[in-house]
């Protein structure tokens, strides 16, 4: 009897309860929902609830926060693929009059633009939006703190100016932009600015007693789309597929690729940490996995969407209290015990259907000089070419159409790979990005820049 490919085994349900039961029970949270895809479906779902009865459920929306910024982020790369806008373009040029429109919008989308983290007082989480009804009121006197594109500097008006954005390009509200066309398309059906029954109510947990007080609800206003959303661990497991996956409906996968791509330079610290931040979601390595996601909070709320793509593991976190269990954390731990418990089984090897003769005589080993590669033909119609140590520079490359390969990743990115022929036809090196690749190290019958030594290799009596 075998165990069907979407069902976890008991033992990683267990883990995975006992793992939201320490949150509730040592964080104090009123209530604490979470939920596990694997595969593009929600495999699990786990509530600890301080109310005797039925717990939460996936359909129960909570306040999501922050993690609507990747909405709006969403939006934005939209208007980008459709050719709106450019990444590069200052706000200045779509937005005029802000005081703020010298950032550029790929600036603003990875918190790098040098605006404040905060509107000016009063605390903008905890009071009507009513109280900054024009952008000139989000973003105060003196918006910049420093140096546009220097450094990473988490900012909340910055995403508020990004919804403006929205609004001016579409000539429409950015709720309903963000209706028609992400949620209604992914079928986040629970997903809204404002809380539809059933949801949790926002509660502050004394520190040092076991009370409870109400926190305010307020309408953002303006600042919406930098953290209004509410919904649920059922519609956040669906968006977690689509940042995983795209869906050519709202964002082909090559554009989520890029949001999940580091856009900004990370402070000593956040390196240690193994933190930065891309176009929109938070990115953070550790433990030999790399996260990709966003948290969450707001008064009475804190939220995490944590996302493993290597594994084809996500985990979804919501709870209703100011502070308390640490989301981001348990979101790492649920997709740690998955991960570890059972590791994604790898699709079948299957060799290609076809194999263009002029490419497969270029794999095998090539030498930069006294270093080894080699170049491999994979299945998915790319080319790699990785050190043959171990240690090095290593690459993808995509197909141009004309003979040449584009690199994809790391220091060949971008850089193009070409096949250099002799008159008769036989392939004399590889070079890319000027650099000589030889069959044999300083091969004689290549084009070797500076020459080889007409002498030959020898050794030292």
């Amino acid at each position: 009897m075998t165990t069907p490919q979407e069902e976890l085994l008991p033992g990683t349900r267990r883990a995975l309860l006992h793992r939201i039961a320490v949150a509730q029970a040592e964080g104090r949270a009123p209530s604490l929902v979470a939920a596990v895809v694997r595969d593009g479906r929600t495999v699990w779902h786990g509530a600890r609830t301080s109310v005797d009865g039925h717990g939460p459920d996936q359909n129960v929306q909570y306040r999501i926060g922050s993690i609507t910024k990747t909405f709006t982020a969403v939006l934005v790369l939209r208007l980008r693929d459709e050719g709106a806008l450019d990444l590069s373009d200052p706000l200045e040029k779509h937005v005029p009059g802000t005081g703020a429109g010298e950032a550029t919008i790929a600036e603003l989308l990875a918190h790098t633009s040098g605006l404040a983290a905060e509107s000016p007082a009063p605390w903008w989480e905890r009071t009507p939006g009513s109280l900054r009804p024009e952008l000139a009121d989000v973003l105060g006197e003196q918006p910049f703190l420093h140096p546009a594109g220097r450094r990473f500097h988490y900012s909340n008006p910055g995403y508020t100016l990004l919804g403006a954005l929205v609004e001016k390009l579409r000539g429409a509200p950015w709720e309903e932009v963000l209706r028609r066309e992400v949620l209604e398309p992914l079928g986040l059906d629970r997903t809204s600015t404002r809380p539809q029954a059933p949801h949790a109510g926002g509660w502050a947990v004394h520190p040092w007693a076991d009370v409870l007080l109400p926190e305010p609800a307020e309408d953002l206003g303006r600042m919406a789309p930098a953290g209004q959303l509410w919904s649920t661990s059922g519609d956040l497991a669906r968006f977690a597929v689509f940042l995983a996956k795209g869906d050519d409906r709202v964002l082909s996968a090559r554009t989520v690729r890029e949001m999940r791509m580091p856009a900004a330079p990370a402070e000593a610290a956040d390196v240690a940490d193994g933190m930065t931040y891309g176009l929109g979601l938070q990115i953070q390595y550790g433990d030999g996995r790399l996260l990709v996601g966003h948290s969450g909070s707001l008064p009475g709320f804190l939220a995490n969407l944590t996302i493993s793509v290597a594994d084809d593991v996500a985990a979804v976190v919501l709870a209703n209290c100011t502070s308390g269990p640490l989301p981001w954390a348990v979101g790492a731990d649920l997709v740690r015990i998955v991960a570890e418990a059972e590791p994604r089984i790898p699709d079948p090897w299957r060799p290609l259907t076809e194999v263009d003769a002029s490419v497969l005589e270029l794999a095998g080993q090539w030498y930069w000089g006294t270093h080894a590669f080699a170049l491999r033909l994979t299945a998915d119609g790319l080319v790699s070419l990785e050190p043959l140590s171990g240690n090095g520079r290593r690459s993808r490359f995509r197909a141009n159409g004309d003979g040449t390969w584009t690199g994809l990743e790391g220091y060949y990115a971008g850089e193009l790979l070409k096949a250099v022929r002799r008159p008769d036809g036989s392939v004399s090196h590889l070079d890319l990005g000027s650099f000589v690749l030889t069959r044999q190290p300083y091969d004689e019958g290549a084009s070797v820049p500076g020459g080889v030594d007409p002498e030959g290799w020898r050794g030292i009596g």
